[in-house]
């Protein structure tokens, strides 16, 4: 790594996923000065808010001329795959996270299961439909249950599992109908996998892989795994299902496979590959990529980091991770998403969020995922609104100190799950 000197950051984004890294970020030496872009009242107390609009490539652009800034880290998807990365490249300006082209591993699941099939990447059969009446037939031809997913970008919300033929065909009828804009302009037909679920993170410079942590969420609204889909109702780091074992398996038969046939098509990829995964009788197998941390996963991950995280970025963003061994606090990391009345459906905004401070004395980090300031009033302003995180030795011990935090947050309009890490405290006890 060329830098020594403590550099200007600039982090894309305003959710819980880019608090957990601004606080990371920031405990950097190398840090000077860390910019946020727009940001959130949480990520305010760790850097400088910029009202841009993140979509708006030419005023990143000159924002980053302005306020002299070194490295960009970009940390939602929706930029990535908009090519901001090739903005700020053209212009000569350093930036961690994929291109536009690599990036299509999570903008486009036809690209991704595509690339499995060409590579050998263990995954499940698929099918690409563009059209209602040809995906109802292949439906109907087929077995129950069966995975239908928009191809495009939808916020976590593009996936459902059919128990059902007509579960099924009204996922397809709505995502090809134009349910979903564009996200459902194709649409993907997977078998249903059968088995534990678990995400694996790999830092990636384009030809190497280093494991980057493992954790697993739970994407269900309600406890017990119930009620539709979320982008996250909590986390744990590290995920004890993922033995040392199966991460090798998974960087040797999905990670590296994946970046050598990237490499092989001419789009290398540089970032952060985060793997979803199901852990089926036959092995690991690949559910879909993401292309940057996880949120609420980035919650747990930054926590249990004990490295500086600045040089891990600037070591993937040069394309040069030889002799880069990431280090980890041995503790469990739990957290537990508190989301507004109504999510993930529509929700009501403006109620007024107290007492964070109170959780973080007893021991936890509350990271702000969708808060505005109004006066001297905190308010919850989308779905997912806080991320109470905590530390332990074990997940049933992280788990306690998150849930004893979170009920010291005064806020009566929001939920939460109270059984996050549920499937590891049963395997510990």
């Amino acid at each position: 790594m060329r830098d020594q000197h403590p550099l200007t950051l600039l982090l894309i984004g305003a959710g819980g996923r880019e608090h957990a890294l601004a606080w990371k970020l920031a405990q950097s030496p190398l840090c000077r000065r860390l910019l946020i872009a727009p940001g959130n009242p949480g990520t305010a107390a760790h850097g400088t808010n910029l009202a841009l609009d993140v979509t708006d490539h030419a005023a990143i652009v000159a924002a980053c001329r302005q306020e002299g800034v070194d490295v960009v880290v970009v940390g939602p998807e929706a930029p990535l795959v908009a090519g901001l990365v090739d903005a700020l490249s053209e212009a000569g300006i350093r930036a961690f996270g994929p291109n536009a082209a690599a990036a299509q591993l999570e903008g486009s699941k036809a690209f991704t299961k595509e690339l499995c099939r060409e590579f050998a990447i263990p995954t499940a059969g698929f099918a690409r439909f563009r059209a209602v009446e040809p995906a109802l037939a292949h439906l109907r031809a087929g077995r129950i249950p069966v995975v239908v997913k928009a191809d495009g970008l939808a916020a976590g919300k593009g996936v459902v599992v059919a128990e059902t033929l007509g579960q099924a065909e009204a996922a397809v009828e709505t995502m090809l109908g134009g349910g979903m804009g564009a996200a459902g302009a194709e649409v993907v037909i997977e078998d249903c996998m059968v088995g534990e679920e678990a995400s694996l993170f790999a830092l990636c410079d384009g030809t190497r892989a280093v494991l980057l942590g493992t954790a697993q969420d739970h994407k269900r609204v309600h406890d017990g795994d119930k009620g539709p889909n979320t982008g996250g109702m909590g986390a744990y780091s590290p995920a004890p299902v993922l033995t040392p074992d199966l991460e090798a398996e998974v960087m040797e038969r999905i990670i590296r496979p994946t970046l050598d046939g990237m490499r092989a098509r001419g789009t290398p990829f540089s970032g952060i590959l985060y793997a979803g995964l199901m852990l089926t009788a036959d092995g690991p197998m690949l559910i879909e990529y993401n292309t940057r941390f996880g949120d609420p996963e980035c919650e747990v991950l930054m926590p249990r980091l004990a490295s500086d995280l600045v040089p891990l970025l600037l070591a993937a963003a040069e394309g040069d991770l030889s002799g880069v061994t990431p280090e980890w606090r041995d503790e469990v990391a739990l957290t537990v998403i508190m989301a507004a009345p109504g999510y993930p459906g529509p929700v009501a905004r403006g109620s007024e969020i107290r007492g964070l401070s109170e959780a973080e004395a007893a021991g936890a980090l509350v990271f702000q995922a969708s808060t505005r300031r109004d006066g001297e009033r905190l308010v919850a302003e989308g779905g997912r609104v806080l991320a109470v995180t905590a530390l332990g030795r074990t997940v049933r011990e992280a788990q306690a100190k998150a849930y004893a935090a979170l009920d010291r947050i005064d806020w009566p309009e929001g939920f939460c799950r109270r059984d996050i890490g549920w499937r590891a405290v049963a395997r510990e006890t």
